[in-house]
């Protein structure tokens, strides 16, 4: 079994590919099946959210390369930019990984996200695509976000 340690970042050819749901893409310790039906262990590094297209080395020197799986997801496609911060902020409000694109909004399927969305009058279309949702403002920092932090300002988590 490939033992995959290391996100690598070159441009070489790949020994195989792996397709992933977002779940599965989240987690750093972990068996997969690869797409050419071997099985690899995940030994990566903690906190980091695997996106379609990355690379990762296994301790023998095989490359893996990451595809985001196609899941359940429901899109809102809108022109109007007012809509799409309106929609944008109602769904932060409930902390609901988006991914944001230029006219669209998505999630992991939720009807009642959905029906909520339709209640503002907008259209929200359940598909199959690839969920990459937006990493966060401190993914991937050194930020600690506890209760016991100060930033000289008074807010309410």
């Amino acid at each position: 079994m490939l033992k995959l340690t290391e996100i690598y970042h070159d441009t070489g050819p790949v020994y195989a590919s792996a397709t992933l749901t977002l779940a599965q893409r989240v987690r750093s310790r972990q068996k997969v099946r690869l797409d050419n039906g071997e099985t690899a262990g995940l030994f990566l590094e903690r906190g980091k959210t695997l996106q379609h297209g990355d690379r990762l080395r296994a301790e023998s020197g095989e490359v893996v390369e990451v595809r985001a799986a196609e899941e359940a997801v429901s899109t809102l496609y809108v022109d109007d930019p007012l809509q799409l911060a309106r929609a944008s902020y109602h769904l932060g409000n409930r902390h609901v990984p988006l991914q944001i694109g230029a006219g669209f909004l998505r999630y992991q399927h939720d009807h009642v996200l959905d029906e909520m969305l339709a209640t503002m009058g907008l259209h929200v279309i359940s598909e199959q695509a690839r969920f990459e949702p937006e990493a966060g403002a401190y993914q991937g920092s050194n930020h600690a976000h506890g209760d016991a932090h100060h930033h000289g300002q008074n807010h309410v988590h």
